[in-house]
């Protein structure tokens, strides 16, 4: 049996890894820009005085908007190439950025301003296609995982965004990242390469036939769950942690940066093991894992420390189940990842939108944060019950068993 190095040495030469770096770093900033709003909330709370409901708005807002743009992006994608379509997206990113800086005076502004992060949100299924195209169906599930570990941008802005804000003011934030942006456009023109997994030929209908297949819906409901979880709760975090236990702003990132990097760190393992293990199997575990640290967070309100236990191996579950999901997407689509992995996002994105708003309006209406993490874990037990109905065709059609690669 090959050594864990030299495996991944084997890896790297399966594909072209110089587009598998420059995906992952195109990803990872746009994911620390996504979440600016989210990781300055107590700044810009305290800015216009916002009720936990508006809270919940402004946080949501980016979050479907990136949703919203993903798709349009991966069709893009499909006829100019992915490497284009990035290059295209991170001009609009520095342009929204400057906007930011220079125009945003007012919460109706701000609430403009969150439209147009949603810019950066919309990179995940063109970077996710890009990263992987290279790699050959027994290797999809751990180069997705590396690429999709740019989740880890959430942890660095969480990091590094709130005490850029308290020392130079939070709009002169939006002005870091405009310049910032501009380091993975580099990155992209000088390593990246169009890989060749493209049915060029394929009409416009043939690209969005994901959007009228069972399997495509089933994926998003899944990756609303885990992505959706993983995107809304590392931008409401720093309002939970400030709001519930009076930690500073600065503290509330860093324990967020603390959740974020599991997330993104255990995506990696979450593909891998899924080659390794299937997707569906992994799935599982994570589904249920989720429930219940959900349910055990809305109850341990009281405490910090169990708290930021239980949200890191929830983010931990979060990341592994990101990473297992897309392990399963160019196996059942092969020739049109960009797009359905654009779709399923979009979806994802759209139910990690619902988490502010569903925590603002627990705490608005019913004095507690406590129901907003019981529902969610309700929908993640839903979830598994649906990945259990739906794994029985798809290890008879398009997967072995336990959801790994079909071998040739």
């Amino acid at each position: 049996m090959a050594t864990q190095p030299s495996y991944f040495r084997t890896f790297l030469k399966a594909g072209h890894a110089p587009t598998l770096g420059a995906a992952f770093f195109y990803f990872a900033f746009s994911c620390a820009i996504w979440v600016l709003n989210g990781t300055m909330a107590p700044f810009i709370t305290e800015a216009y005085k916002l009720s936990p409901a508006e809270k919940g708005v402004m946080l949501s807002i980016p979050i479907f908007a990136g949703a919203l743009m993903r798709f349009p992006l991966g069709i893009l994608a499909q006829y100019i190439g992915r490497k284009n379509a990035t290059l295209v997206e991170m001009t609009g990113i520095a342009i929204a950025m400057l906007f930011g800086y220079f125009y945003v005076q007012s919460f109706s502004e701000l609430l403009a301003m969150g439209v147009l992060l949603g810019i950066a949100g919309a990179s995940f299924g063109v970077a996710l296609s890009l990263g992987s195209g290279s790699f050959p169906p027994r290797y999809k599930g751990l180069a997705m995982g590396i690429v999709g570990a740019g989740n880890v941008g959430t942890a660095v802005s969480a990091l590094l965004a709130p005490p850029l804000a308290q020392a130079f003011g939070w709009q002169t934030v939006y002005g870091f990242a405009a310049i910032g942006i501009l380091l993975p456009m580099l990155v992209m023109v000088v390593f990246a390469k169009e890989p060749p997994d493209l049915d060029k030929h394929a009409s416009f209908k043939e690209h969005i036939a994901c959007l009228f297949e069972k399997d495509g819906w089933a994926f998003s409901l899944i990756y609303a769950i885990t992505f959706g979880g993983f995107i809304g709760l590392a931008t409401f975090l720093p309002t939970y942690y400030y709001d519930q236990f009076g930690v500073s702003k600065v503290q509330a990132g860093q324990l967020t940066m603390l959740a974020a990097f599991m997330g993104a760190a255990l995506r990696v393992f979450g593909g891998w093991i899924s080659d390794r293990w299937g997707g569906i199997n992994t799935l599982s575990v994570v589904l249920l894992t989720v429930a219940g640290t959900l349910v055990l967070c809305g109850l341990a309100g009281g405490s910090l420390v169990a708290t930021t236990l239980l949200i890191m191996l929830c983010f931990s579950a979060l990341g592994a189940g990101n990473g297992a999901l897309f392990q399963l997407v160019p196996l059942r689509w092969p020739l049109s990842t960009a797009v359905a992995g654009s779709m399923i996002g979009e979806f994802g994105a759209l139910g990690g939108g619902l988490v502010p708003n569903a925590m603002g309006l627990s705490k608005q209406y019913l004095g507690s944060y406590a129901w907003g993490f019981i529902v969610f874990a309700t929908l993640a037990l839903g979830m598994l019950a649906m990945l259990r109905v739906m794994q029985l065709r798809w290890t008879r059609t398009w997967a072995e068993k336990g959801g790994r690669a079909r071998t040739a």
